[in-house]
């Protein structure tokens, strides 16, 4: 656990911002060139900004599943979204970051998006208190405000009849908010989780967001020059299956604006919520933290959305924690941390609670504190496919390299340091192969970690001999 003052409070108030699909360079204290986000900078400022964050695997129910028991999608069974050809749910019973917490004395909360199981909520896994996602669109319409635009489909498009207040974001941010305001009577410490559904595709903001951004001023990503020679053929049927195969980037730029529109409304109704926290008097013994489920392709690589690939696009993520006393201001962190595995252990070491035996991480204040004494050298995910059927994909990535296990297609090995857009597969190099043999062997040595039922007596052979057809 972290090593915290004596004046540090014993239970501080977690306030936990979960949006869905924000890629980590898309914020601007990590280096967008254009993108605006004042809030999310002042509160990395205020604390920590980790540069190395990934989920355990980049797909919203397995990831959030992930969040809630503090274990691996092979741990917990629940490997993909609900229309998934291996759909299943986590046991309710499991041990749950929301019961841990509540069992020692928080109030427990959970606002919007839940997206853990299609038919059981928060409260049957340790929430006392629920505000759904669904609540906003039923408040939009008794409001008699106009339905959101959908002439251009998953691309986005400006929503004009309604003020960044009435956005989804923005309604969440006033239950958020009325929350703090109600909380003020309770002398119990509160666990608030504000899950968000944005800027999860199709990107609607509203005026001013939706014409922040002009299309003709934004780059490519570096990605976005991708040949797909010697590249799994899964990519290249999956661009063909969105029907944008054919994009240039000029075709790409308008939805980019819109996703870096939404991303600026969302901070925006962030901003309100930090504000209250501070106007209330609690910003000074709450743990804030903001992350996200996973990125968005966005047009990188020719392609949208998340499915079959493990582009830093999708599998890195921002992370930024602040609780003031404790984290210093200003700390920049290159730790690496899989966000859904630690912050149950992290939520827990703050509230100076064991977390549950089942809990798969480790607590990331060590690394937000500076006390840090055993880092790792490496991070791990996971897919298991979706949309396009089942497709096992294990990846393992350190400073430099990135190797991933396509257990059904070609293998992809990259070197970031000198190809950061991901562009070249060097695993089809023979001088690759010293390379290949240590991640191989690390990733046999994680897959036997996290019960992955996919390592078996042929599988472990395959990878540790180097059986893999190039």
């Amino acid at each position: 656990m972290a090593q915290l003052t004596p004046e540090t409070p014993k239970m501080p108030n977690v306030l936990l911002i979960y949006s869905d699909q924000h890629r980590y360079d898309c914020v601007g204290v990590n280096g967008h060139p254009l993108v605006r986000t004042p809030h999310l900078d002042q509160l990395a400022a205020d604390g920590a900004n980790f540069s190395h964050a990934f989920p355990p695997v980049p797909v919203c129910v397995p990831a959030r599943c992930s969040f809630i028991t503090g274990q691996w999608p092979t741990q917990h069974g629940a490997t993909t979204n609900f229309d998934g050809e291996t759909s299943r749910p986590i046991d309710p019973n499991c041990p749950t970051m929301a019961r841990s917490l509540r069992d020692c004395g928080f109030r427990t909360v959970h606002i919007g998006k839940w997206h853990v199981d299609h038919v059981r909520g928060p409260h049957e896994f340790g929430f006392d208190e629920y505000v759904p996602a669904r609540a906003y669109w039923e408040w939009r319409n008794s409001a008699g405000l106009p339905k959101p635009p959908s002439s251009n489909g998953l691309f986005g498009e400006p929503d004009l009849g309604i003020a960044p207040e009435q956005s989804p974001a923005g309604w969440e941010a006033g239950q958020v908010i009325r929350y703090l305001e109600q909380a003020r009577d309770s002398n119990a410490p509160f666990l608030l989780r504000w899950h968000l559904g944005e800027p999860h595709l199709p990107c609607r903001p509203s005026e001013p967001f939706c014409g922040m951004y002009d299309p003709a001023t934004i780059e490519p990503w570096p990605g976005f020059a991708d040949t797909f020679e010697n590249k799994p053929l899964i990519q290249r049927q999956m661009r063909a299956t969105w029907e944008v195969d054919k994009f240039t980037w000029q075709d790409w730029a308008p939805s980019v604006a819109m996703y870096l529109g939404v991303v600026s409304q969302i901070d925006a109704q962030i901003g309100r919520v930090l504000e209250a926290l501070a106007r209330l008097g609690y910003a000074d013994d709450t743990l804030v933290v903001y992350t996200t489920d996973h990125g968005d392709m966005c047009g990188s690589h020719g392609m949208i959305d998340k499915h079959c690939i493990m582009y830093d696009d999708v599998v890195r993520v921002p992370l930024i924690m602040r609780w003031p006393g404790v984290i210093p201001t200003g700390t920049a962190t290159d730790a690496f941390v899989s966000n859904a595995i630690d912050l149950p252990v992290t939520f827990c070491d703050a509230a100076g609670v064991e977390p549950p035996s089942t809990f798969s991480g480790r607590s990331a204040l060590p690394a937000a504190t500076g006390t840090e004494s055993n880092p790792r050298q490496d991070i791990l995910a996971m897919y298991h496919g979706n949309q396009f059927g089942s497709y096992t994909q294990r990846m393992v990535r350190n400073r430099r390299w990135k190797y991933i296990w396509n257990a059904t297609a070609l293998d992809e090995l990259y070197d970031l340091q000198n190809d950061p857009g991901e562009l070249r597969n060097l695993a089809v190099l023979p001088e690759s192969r010293p390379v290949l043999a240590s991640m191989r062997k690390r990733l046999v040595e994680w897959m036997a970690d996290t019960n992955d039922t996919l390592l078996n007596g042929w599988t472990r052979k395959q990878l540790l001999d180097g059986r893999i057809v190039c």
